[in-house]
């Protein structure tokens, strides 16, 4: 297939993509929406405690600051990365969600942390790839030890099951295919320099993840990773404080726990929707009343999404970017990424 015939299909995938996120996002808005009381939900805002609404907005910022953190250690293999260079490109691919749909900031601050420190793409890409691993591993390992101390109706415990099994598989193949390249490299450290058995996108791609998985700097990575859903629990638990939810410190876990699941289905810009349909649901499950779990899902949304306006329109700018180029990037981006993925 030549590359204006990929454009083509690519172009036709992303905009059935487009139309299916904007679908469930009207879907979602109109269940949420329905049988509101607007009255109630001014009255619970009137009763706010913005001292929380600052906690919580503190905690969330601060997470995206240690995902930065993290992202730097686990592109130490591939060079010396600055901190403010992931921190920018971090908050810069925030603020491309809360802008375009089906979440094009991963590939456009992975641009942006390659063109800053001269690191390949398809490396940088794979990076992001490792993060969203670690990042389901602790997801699933959360849900279960939830399921045990939560009393979770019976669809979100088969999720829990059908999630665990994905990620118990896909963590296997990911263990083997490392442990079988120590085992060669330490044998032959030249093996796969000559006539590779595997092509050579494919064996840079599993270099990559050999050489970032086997880093001394992977384990503090990995406590990064504790450490971010940690903050953005704290975050929405100081929501729910402020909005004065008499819920427990598991019910913010919870909660995230199924919004984070959720979004990650097509969606439109700034997870409009399912974000507000999946923290009802998760509300549900603690029998938060539905126009106050509607009205507190839009006063979270807005409280936590406020800051990364501002924050990632300023890491827009410090990475030489502007609207409009921004705009340009994120069209051409995806099939950069498949180039920088064969190169």
């Amino acid at each position: 297939m030549n590359t204006t015939a990929q454009i083509v299909v690519v172009q036709k995938k992303s905009r059935a993509l487009r139309i299916l996120g904007y679908t469930l996002a009207t879907a979602c808005l109109i269940w949420v929406l329905h049988d509101f009381h607007f009255m109630q939900a001014m009255r619970e805002l009137s009763r706010v405690d913005w001292k929380w609404v600052a906690i919580g907005m503190g905690f969330d910022v601060l997470s995206y600051g240690v995902q930065a953190l993290r992202w730097k250690w686990l592109l130490s293999p591939f060079g010396k990365v600055k901190l403010t260079h992931t921190i920018r490109a971090v908050y810069a691919g925030l603020f491309a969600n809360l802008v375009f749909p089906l979440r094009p900031g991963e590939l456009l601050r992975s641009y942006i942390v390659s063109d800053a420190e001269e690191i390949r793409l398809g490396r940088v890409l794979g990076s992001v790839g490792v993060e969203r691993l670690v990042d389901l591993v602790i997801a699933t390992a959360s849900l279960a030890v939830v399921s045990l101390l939560v009393d979770l109706p019976q669809r979100f415990r088969k999720v829990a099951d059908t999630l665990g099994i994905i990620t118990l598989v896909l963590l296997g193949i990911v263990v083997v295919i490392i442990y079988y390249l120590e085992v060669k490299l330490s044998q032959d450290p030249e093996c796969y320099t000559g006539q590779r058995r595997l092509p050579g996108k494919l064996m840079r791609a599993l270099l990559g993840l050999h050489a970032m998985g086997t880093a001394p700097s992977f384990y503090a990575a990995v406590f990064a990773s504790l450490l971010m859903p940690s903050c953005q629990v704290l975050g929405l638990w100081a929501m729910m404080k402020a909005y004065g939810l008499q819920l427990p410190f598991l019910a913010a876990i919870v909660v995230l726990l199924i919004i984070n699941l959720g979004v990650s289905l097509p969606n439109a810009p700034a997870n409009v929707g399912s974000y507000q349909f999946f923290c009802v649901l998760g509300l549900s499950v603690f029998q938060v009343e539905k126009t106050t779990a509607t009205s507190f899902s839009f006063f979270a949304f807005l409280a936590l999404t406020i800051p990364f306006i501002f924050l990632g329109f300023a890491g827009l700018v410090r990475s030489g970017l502007s609207l409009k180029s921004m705009r340009e990037k994120v069209k051409e981006l995806p099939s950069q990424a498949r180039a920088g993925a064969r190169a």
